[in-house]
C-alpha cells in the first residue's frame, strides 16, 4: 500500500521504539517477518505499536491479529467509526502518540468538522457508566472489540514509545506532511479493507473466555480474541507470579476505569502484601494496567533485575494490558 520510496521513512518509525530493542526487518527471525510482512501489506507500514512486541512474537501476532481483525478487516461498520473509537479511547488514556496517528486516520476519512463531530457519540460511550451502547448490537464485537484492542495498544504505547509519530524538534511542514502521509495510508486501507479472519491462522485457536462473551456474535473477532487470550495466559505464566495474578485480578474486579490517583503513591501500599522478590512484578503491572504513562525507566530496571531480557518485559506488560482492556471492555460491553 505504501510506495518503494516513502516504505524507508515508515520504517525508521522503529527509531521511536524505547524500553527494548526493535527488531529490524532484514533480521527478523521467520515468526516475526511474518507478522511484518502482513502488517506491511494491510496496515499500509510496519506500525511501531506492533512492531515494538516483536521481542515476544507470539504475544506480537496476539497484538496485531486483534487490530487487524476489528479495526482494519472488513465488516459491518465502517472504518470511519472504528476510527473515531480508537482516538476516543486513546484520549481517554492520555496516549498522545494513537491519537495523533487515529486522529490524522479519521481527518482523512472524514472532512472537516464532521470528524471532530464523529467524536462525540464514541467519547460519551466511554464515559457512560450505564444505558443501552449508541450502535446496533451486531456492531458490539467491531465496536467493543476497537475499544478493548485500543485500551491495551495505549498502555503499550505509552510503556514503549515516543509521544508522537513525529519527533517533537521536528519543523511543523515535516509534522504536516507525516500527518497528511499517514491519513493517506489509512484512507487507502479502508477502501481496500482485508478479508475478515484472514489473520487468524497465525496463532492457534483457543476458546473463547467467558468475560469476552460480546465477540462471539462476529466468528473474526472472536477467534482473534480468544487467541489472544491464550496468548496472554501463557505469558502470564511465564513471568507473572502468582501473586502478582491475584493481586491485578483483585484491584481491577472493583476498578471504575479511572486512574488511582495523581501519583504513585498507592502502588507500595498495595504490594506490600506480595513476597519481595514479586514486588517489582507487581508495582509494574498494576501500573501498566492502571496507569501506563506513570511507568519509568527505575521501574522497568527493577523488573528486568529479576528478569533480564525485552522478551519477559514484553510479557507482563502485554498480559497486565490486556488484562485490564478485557475489564474494560466488559463495562463497555455491559452497560446497558
Amino acid at each position: 500500500m505504501s510506495s518503494p520510496l516513502l516504505r524507508p521513512v515508515l520504517r525508521g518509525a522503529l527509531r521511536q521504539v524505547r524500553q527494548v530493542d526493535p527488531v529490524r526487518p532484514r533480521r527478523a527471525p521467520g515468526e516475526v517477518r511474518a507478522v511484518y510482512t502482513e502488517v506491511e501489506r494491510e496496515f499500509g507500514m510496519l506500525a511501531p505499536p506492533i512492531a515494538l512486541h516483536a521481542a515476544a512474537p507470539a504475544v506480537m501476532a496476539a497484538a496485531w491479529v486483534m487490530l487487524r481483525e476489528t479495526l482494519i478487516a472488513g465488516g459491518l461498520v465502517e472504518r470511519a467509526a472504528k476510527e473515531a473509537v480508537a482516538a476516543a479511547v486513546s484520549a481517554e488514556n492520555s496516549c498522545p502518540y494513537c491519537v495523533d496517528v487515529h486522529g490524522a486516520a479519521l481527518d482523512a476519512l472524514l472532512p472537516g468538522a464532521d470528524a471532530t463531530k464523529a467524536l462525540d457519540g464514541p467519547s460519551e460511550w466511554l464515559r457512560r457508566d450505564g444505558g443501552a451502547p449508541p450502535f446496533p448490537a451486531a456492531h458490539a464485537p467491531e465496536l467493543v472489540g476497537t475499544a478493548v484492542v485500543f485500551h491495551y495498544l495505549n498502555r503499550m504505547v505509552n510503556l514503549f514509545l515516543a509521544d508522537g509519530p513525529v519527533p517533537e524538534n521536528a519543523p511543523p511542514a515535516v509534522r504536516r506532511m507525516v500527518h497528511a502521509m499517514l491519513g493517506r495510508l489509512m484512507r487507502a486501507g479502508a477502501r481496500q479493507a482485508p478479508v475478515a479472519g484472514g489473520s487468524l491462522d497465525l496463532l492457534p485457536s483457543a476458546p473463547l473466555p467467558a468475560d469476552l462473551r460480546w465477540a462471539a456474535g462476529t466468528p473474526s473477532v472472536a477467534g482473534a480474541f480468544a487467541r489472544a487470550a491464550a496468548v496472554a495466559e501463557d505469558s502470564a505464566a511465564r513471568v507473572a507470579p502468582a501473586t502478582v495474578r491475584a493481586l491485578l485480578d483483585a484491584r481491577l474486579a472493583t476498578w471504575d476505569g479511572r486512574p488511582p490517583g495523581l501519583g504513585r503513591g498507592w502502588v507500595d501500599p498495595a504490594v506490600a502484601e506480595l513476597p519481595p522478590e514479586d514486588r517489582p512484578a507487581g508495582r509494574l503491572a498494576l501500573l501498566t494496567a492502571m496507569a501506563s504513562y506513570q511507568v519509568d525507566e527505575a521501574l522497568v530496571a527493577e523488573f528486568r533485575h529479576r528478569h533480564p531480557g525485552d522478551a519477559p518485559l514484553i510479557e507482563l506488560t502485554s498480559w497486565a494490558a490486556f488484562t485490564a482492556a478485557r475489564r474494560l471492555g466488559t463495562r463497555l460491553a455491559d452497560a446497558d
